[in-house]
């Protein structure tokens, strides 16, 4: 008996290894598009196998004409690929940073719902070609190394099983199981960047550079992650290490090599509850280190202080008193 076609089986083969490694129940975040129904086939086929409750969930996020009915057609697929449950999720979309960025963080919002409430993880299409439209994105954006390293295939409650196959696998997949398509106009439209670089960039670069980029790319995201979560073990085990009640130790933090001092006062500054913060709060932190000539506290998001006194690095939180004798910076701490 022959197998599946070469695409199909692809597909399959990516879900497999995850689907045994774990009874959690899944459910499939599909939108319609290729890669999120070949994915849902193929989990739909492999789960009963790995002994896996699998469902899924489809998000409206309104934002197109018709598209409350296309999210009940893309319902009964599923349902038709005996997924079970199937979740139908309105969202309401902001507009903070722009319709993309607004619709993701909304979509990203209801998913983390609903693996809450039915203890499941969330299985997202994303596949090579997405990793590498994000690595060009990351760099082009110069928002640090963890941005170019990409997506992960394992972050719970997401699970992203498809980053080593091709965008046209999936199409072809979902062709050879007769699975019909829908196309989201948002994915070809030149106002998006994303787009832009999917239908312009990328082939340029596969032009100029002789072809294998999205390969190329993905590779040096996994690279990279590999060094990133080293440097962040590190750090991590500086940061049980030098932390006290009354802060860190200026001189010894100051010693460090700058991507580990950066990482232990980025962990500091989150454990103490110090939330969105930017490189330009970080980088005044970092300089009551190692720029120090006597300057008063840094102010960071929420209304917290990070300031240096007595040979320490310490969090006044927002709110508390002003400063204390025992925190008045040592004479010899002054401007040399």
């Amino acid at each position: 008996m022959s197998g599946p076609p070469p695409a199909v089986a692809a597909v399959r083969s990516a879900v497999r290894p995850g689907l045994r490694a774990s009874a959690q129940p899944v459910l499939v975040a599909v939108s319609g598009g290729a890669d999120s129904l070949a994915l849902a086939a193929a989990v739909a086929f492999e789960a009963p196998r790995a002994g896996v409750p699998a469902g899924a969930v489809t998000v409206d996020h309104g934002l197109q004409a018709g598209s409350a009915q296309r999210a009940r057609e893309v319902a009964g697929l599923l349902r038709g690929l005996r997924l079970d449950p199937v979740h139908v999720v309105p969202v309401e979309v902001g507009t903070a940073g722009g319709p993309e960025a607004a619709a993701r963080t909304a979509r990203y919002a209801a998913l983390t719902r609903c693996a809450e409430e039915c203890g499941a993880r969330i299985a997202l299409g994303h596949t090579l070609d997405d990793q590498a439209e994000t690595v060009l994105l990351g760099l082009g954006r110069g928002s640090g190394p963890r941005s170019v390293a990409g997506m992960v295939a394992e972050r719970p409650p997401f699970w992203r099983p498809l980053l080593g196959v091709r965008r046209a696998t999936t199409r072809a997949a979902c062709a050879d199981q007769g699975l019909p398509v829908w196309d989201d106009p948002w994915n070809t439209d030149p106002a998006y960047r994303r787009a832009r670089l999917r239908a312009e960039v990328l082939p340029l670069l596969e032009d100029v550079l002789g072809g294998g980029v999205a390969p190329a790319l993905a590779r040096t995201a996994d690279l990279l992650r590999e060094d990133l979560d080293a440097l962040d073990a590190l750090a991590g085990e500086h940061l049980a290490r030098l932390t006290g009640p009354d802060g860190l130790p200026a001189a010894e933090l100051a010693g460090l090599p700058a991507a580990l001092r950066r990482r232990v006062l980025r962990g500091w500054l989150r454990g103490a509850g110090v939330g969105d913060l930017q490189a330009v709060h970080l980088g005044a932190v970092d300089a009551l280190l190692t720029a120090w000539r006597g300057q008063g506290p840094v102010a960071l998001p929420g209304g917290a202080e990070a300031l240096r006194a007595s040979g320490r690095l310490v969090l006044r939180p927002a709110g508390s008193p002003g400063r204390s004798a025992a925190v008045a910076p040592d004479p010899e701490e002054q401007h040399p």
